[in-house]
């Protein structure tokens, strides 16, 4: 086919039914503001900060600061856009606007599986939670119950995982705000029984840098991780009452979400424990920190919070995944017998999304070292690729809203376009970095793998849709 009978992609793209969506509205604004902060608060944090911690010592906080910095440029450009262009595509959308329909379909379909495999794991760790404390229930009982009472919630009113989510993230809050509290008594040596440390874990032990600029770059990978699920928020403002504030609300308050529960974080822990502390990887650094403290059962208390964390992201993912394949769905570019809205909501999306879950918790029992470990080195990168394609969208989308309708920029990116290239330069060392370490390279070939593999469908795709407007 000659290339003059190809539509061009903001055209193509403006075709799509995306706009309009009959998807539902249930979300109100505390529901919005309540996933925007709880979604920076997951298990990641409470237990993946550890190696964090191991490898870079006190300059982790150096690192969550850095990748902070990143993920806040990611989140400003994708508010900008999802502020002018509410979807619950959210950057797919962008994607497909800016690029090109391929584009669209690799972010979203990447972001999908990420999602999806997410559940599992998410399922996975909250069953050995409950199986310590259950001695003698099956693991897999846990996961069924877990997977059947999340699949449930979303197959209901939007308003039902609004609800879930808001009283999670409150508890989250609650919870992270305590621990901060108590340790910034502790470091200033004015809670009960306890004596101001002062510089002495920060300096000593080897440094602020023990194990020199490879920990500190081992420990910016770890914490580039962490930061994922931000992008929910975008997701679910299409489903609320004010979709425009609701994203330019969230999106507002992400740096001061950032400095206090990550980077603060990080600073009260490196400053109450010595950084090579062994309860740090094993028990977990909040638990670390509360026993240290003298809290009573300080690891039972992180458990709860850490079941309350993963719960929180189960129904989250699910809720994201459901939204992006129905996105994708309406626009041409997946099965159409997952576009089928029953109640304003896509239940059947919902069932496929929890069914590839479920199906990858089997493979983790079945097949542990193969399939299922292709899985996780597959979604290992895929975070920075979405954010990829955030950056490009919106360097093109911000010239285009600028001359077509300037109104709807109710979010700007700062500095634009300079910082948008310094993010691009930002994801592009961290990718560098990937490729410099042995296991973050072998999931940077599985990711690089999945996302030529869709691209290539995506384009195929593309073709087929432009050669059927042309006839």
């Amino acid at each position: 086919m000659s290339q003059s009978t190809l539509t061009p992609p903001e055209q193509q793209a403006a075709n799509r039914p995306e706009a309009g969506s009959p998807l539902g509205n249930g979300l109100k604004q505390r529901h919005l503001s309540m996933i925007a902060l709880g979604g920076v608060i997951g298990a990641g944090l409470f237990v993946g900060s550890g190696a964090g911690i191991a490898a870079a010592g006190p300059s982790i906080v150096l690192a969550y600061a850095a990748s902070g910095l990143l993920v806040m440029f990611v989140m400003r450009m994708l508010g900008e856009m999802s502020a002018a262009n509410p979807a619950s595509g959210s950057f797919s959308v962008h994607a497909e606007r800016a690029i090109g329909p391929w584009a669209g379909f690799t972010a979203g379909w990447m972001f999908w599986t990420l999602l999806c495999v997410g559940v599992a794991i998410e399922a996975i760790g909250a069953a050995h939670i409950m199986t310590g404390w259950f001695p003698g229930t099956p693991s897999w009982m846990w996961v069924l119950v877990f997977m059947a009472m999340f699949c449930g919630s979303n197959l209901a009113a939007v308003s039902n995982f609004g609800e879930f989510e808001f009283w999670f993230a409150a508890l989250k809050i609650g919870a992270i705000a305590l621990f901060l509290g108590l340790g910034v008594l502790a470091v200033l040596g004015v809670l009960p029984g306890t004596g101001s440390p002062g510089t002495a874990n920060l300096l000593h032990d080897g440094g602020f840098l023990p194990n020199g600029v490879d920990g500190l770059l081992v420990g910016l990978l770890a914490s580039v991780v962490a930061y994922g699920g931000l992008e929910t928020v975008t997701i679910a403002a299409a489903e609320s009452d004010n979709p425009v504030r609701g994203v330019a609300k969230a999106v507002k308050t992400t740096m001061w979400r950032i400095a206090i529960v990550y980077v603060g974080s990080m600073l009260v822990i490196v400053t109450l424990l010595p950084w090579n502390d062994p309860k740090v990887t094993t028990e977990g650094p909040y638990a670390a920190t509360l026993d240290h403290l003298g809290i009573p059962h300080a690891g039972q208390v992180m458990n709860v919070v850490i079941l309350i964390a993963l719960l929180s992201a189960m129904n989250a993912n699910i809720y994201g995944s459901s939204r992006m394949a129905y996105s994708l769905v309406s626009r041409g570019q997946g099965p159409k017998a997952l576009g089928k809205l029953s109640g304003r909501v896509p239940r059947r999306a919902v069932l496929a999304s929890s069914g590839f879950g479920f199906v990858t918790v089997l493979l983790s029992y079945w097949y542990p070292d193969t399939l299922f470990a292709w899985l996780l080195n597959m979604v290992g990168g895929v975070i920075l690729v979405v954010w990829g394609f955030i950056a490009v969208s919106q360097f093109v989308l911000r010239r285009r809203t600028e001359r077509e309708a300037p109104e709807k920029l109710v979010v700007k990116m700062w500095g634009f376009p300079y910082l948008t290239w310094v993010a691009l330069a930002g994801l592009a060392g961290v990718l560098v970095l990937m490729a410099m370490g042995d296991d973050t390279r072998i999931q940077l070939v599985f990711t690089g793998g999945l996302t030529v593999a869709l691209a290539a469908t995506g384009y195929a795709v593309q073709r087929r849709a432009a050669a059927r407007e042309a006839a």
